[in-house]
C-alpha cells in the first residue's frame, strides 16, 4: 500500500494599546511572502511545506503500526510517501491536516524564544532523520540545506546581535499554513484529481461525501488552525 501525493519599524498603536515590533514583522513578512509567491525565492520554503505534508503521512503511518518505506520530494512541489500497513483512512488526511497543524505549532512557537529554539531543534531532528530515508536527491538536498540554515541561524542567535531565529520559525509556520490551504484548494476543490488524498479518502470512508466535499472540510479545518495560530499568536505578542 502506498500514499502518493502530487502538488503540482517600531511600535504601533492598535485599539489604544501599543503593540510590539514583532507584530509589524509578522505583517511585513506576510506581505513579502505574497509578493514573492510565484518566484523561485520561496521554492525552498514551499518544499519544506511539502516535506511536512509527507512527514505527516509518515507519522500517521507509524502511529498506526505501519511501516514507512520511503519519502520523495520533487522540485515541481510534488511528493510521495511510500507506506505499508497502518490505518489507511488515518494516513490519508494526515498530509494536508498535518501540514496545517505543524504550521500552527510553528507560528505559536515563534512567539517565545525558548519555544522557537525547541521548534528549530525538532525541525532539524526531523530533517536529519528524513535525510537517511530520502529516496531522491531533491529531498536530500532540501534536508541538508535547511539543517545548515537552521544551524547558522542558531549560531548567530546565540553569539551575535543578529537574532532572527524566531522570525525564521514564524515565516516557515505562516508559509506552511498558507501553502497548505492553497494546495487544498488547488488539488482537492478547484479541480478533481482522482488520485488525490481526498478522492482516496472518499473511497474508504463510509460517509456519503465526495473527494471535493472532503477537500472543503479539510480546508475549513486548516483555516481554523491558521485562525487559532494568528489569534493566540497576536494575543501572546501583545502581552509580552
Amino acid at each position: 500500500m502506498s500514499v502518493n501525493i502530487t502538488q503540482t519599524h517600531h511600535t504601533c498603536v492598535c485599539g489604544g494599546r501599543f503593540l510590539p515590533l514583532e507584530l509589524l514583522h509578522w505583517r511585513c513578512r506576510n506581505e513579502h511572502m505574497f509578493l514573492l509567491w510565484r518566484t523561485v525565492v520561496l521554492l525552498p520554503f514551499k518544499l519544506v511545506t511539502v516535506f511536512l505534508h509527507e512527514a505527516s503521512h509518515a507519522i500517521a503511518c507509524k502511529l498506526t503500526c505501519g511501516h514507512v518505506e520511503g519519502m520523495q520530494i520533487h522540485a515541481d512541489e510534488g511528493g510521495m510517501t511510500q507506506t505499508r500497513g497502518g490505518v489507511y483512512w488515518f494516513i490519508l488526511p494526515a498530509g494536508y491536516l498535518g501540514s496545517s497543524f505543524w504550521g500552527m505549532v510553528l507560528i505559536l512557537a515563534s512567539t517565545n524564544l525558548i519555544a522557537a529554539r525547541v521548534a528549530a531543534g525538532c525541525l532539524a531532528a526531523a530533517l536529519i532523520i528524513v535525510l537517511f530515508v530520502a529516496k531522491n536527491w531533491t529531498l536530500r538536498w532540501l534536508c541538508a540545506g535547511f539543517i545548515a540554515v537552521l544551524a547558522i541561524v542558531w549560531v548567530l542567535q546565540e553569539t551575535t546581535h543578529f537574532r532572527i531565529l524566531r522570525y525564521i520559525i514564524m515565516f516557515i509556520g505562516v508559509m506552511n499554513s498558507v501553502f497548505s490551504i492553497y494546495d487544498i484548494y488547488g488539488d482537492l476543490i478547484s479541480r478533481q484529481v482522482h488520485t488525490s488524498d481526498a478522492e482516496k479518502f472518499a473511497e474508504v470512508c463510509p460517509c456519503p461525501c465526495t473527494g471535493v466535499g472532503w477537500g472543503v472540510i479539510w480546508g475549513v479545518i486548516s483555516l481554523i488552525f491558521l485562525g487559532v495560530a494568528t489569534y493566540f499568536g497576536l494575543v501572546i505578542l501583545s502581552e509580552s
